[in-house]
């Protein structure tokens, strides 16, 4: 994604993000949204990297919640600025970088700020992939940004901090859902396709070594997402106990997601509730059945398909 030489020079600005005046602060927010919107391409990863320091410390330099709040909004809608898909990715893998490299260095009095941070830039992340009309290669080169050495939910990077990783998994499909309620009313952009936006972490949920990382995955992101979708009642017999607990749900979960989603583009259009449910449970056992499947993770997502599943596929017996 680098540059090309025809780019416009990328003008000064990272003395003056990371400014103690919050005025020169703010004036070069605006010069640089100026500059990403007329930007076609993709800035080289040096500048890329000088670039995005700047903005890191413009952010830290923030410190009341309401200028924080702003200041985090703000910075997010930079990547819709951007014209150009290619360069607005490169533009987040900037982000994703920046994150999991400074994000050890965070005290406790900022790292709620830059929680905030992160969740606008998912957000802002799923409006650029549905301006692309879910793209598969748009959404292919997010996942990874996401997935390689250095991105914040690599399985095998130990670098990566696990409290960022646990942030993406709390409020990852919450922001799906806000994102698609925002294009809600546009007939141009196809379904959410979960199997592609849920890959990263369906990967990471096999591959983990932490048990831990692991849970947090399957209680925050898959247990809530399953309990929200609808699922046919067994009749052979009382249902099992886990089997309650998941389908006493709440109707209000994700409701946005769930009128607006298919698991894959071959899908054409978008899929209900009960189908989205199978075939979730499906990809889960899928992935769960690949050679690069650590043991224990395979066994634990295998529970997920039986105590989940409606108990009606035909190869139940795997």
């Amino acid at each position: 994604m680098a540059g090309s030489s025809s780019s416009p020079p990328v003008p000064p600005l990272g003395k003056y993000l990371a400014s103690t005046d919050k005025k020169v602060r703010d004036k070069a927010i605006k010069n640089l949204s100026v500059f990403l919107s007329d930007s076609k391409d993709a800035l080289p990863p040096p500048e890329m990297a000088r670039l995005w320091k700047g903005i890191f410390y413009c952010f830290w330099m923030s410190d009341k919640p309401l200028i924080q709040q702003a200041l985090a909004t703000e910075l997010a809608e930079l990547v819709l600025t951007i014209t150009s898909t290619p360069a607005a990715l490169s533009f987040l893998s900037g982000f994703w970088e920046t994150m999991v490299r400074e994000w050890n260095g965070m005290d406790r009095f900022r790292l709620d700020k830059y929680y905030m941070l992160v969740r606008r830039f998912v957000n802002a992340a799923f409006r650029l992939l549905m301006r692309a009309g879910w793209d598969k290669t748009a959404c292919d080169q997010y996942n990874t940004i996401l997935t390689r050495e250095g991105g914040p939910l690599c399985p095998s990077d130990i670098k990566v901090p696990t409290s960022l990783t646990y942030h993406l998994s709390d409020v990852y499909i919450e922001e799906l859902d806000k994102a698609v309620a925002s294009f809600d009313s546009s007939p141009s952009v196809p379904p959410a396709p979960l199997d592609t936006l849920l890959s990263p972490f369906l990967i990471l949920a096999a591959q983990t070594s932490s048990g831990v990382t692991y849970k947090r995955i399957k209680t925050a992101l898959l247990d809530p997402l399953l309990s929200a979708l609808p699922s046919s009642t067994n009749s052979d017999g009382p249902p099992q106990a886990k089997r309650i607990r998941l389908e006493s749900k709440d109707p209000e979960s994700y409701p946005n997601l769930i009128a607006n989603a298919c698991m894959s583009p071959e899908d054409h259009g978008q899929m209900d509730g009960l189908m989205l449910r199978k075939k979730l449970l499906r990809r889960i056992f899928e992935v769960a059945s690949e050679s690069s499947t650590r043991g224990s993770n395979r066994r634990r997502m295998y529970e997920i398909w039986k105590d989940a599943g409606d108990g009606n596929y035909d190869d139940d017996s795997d």
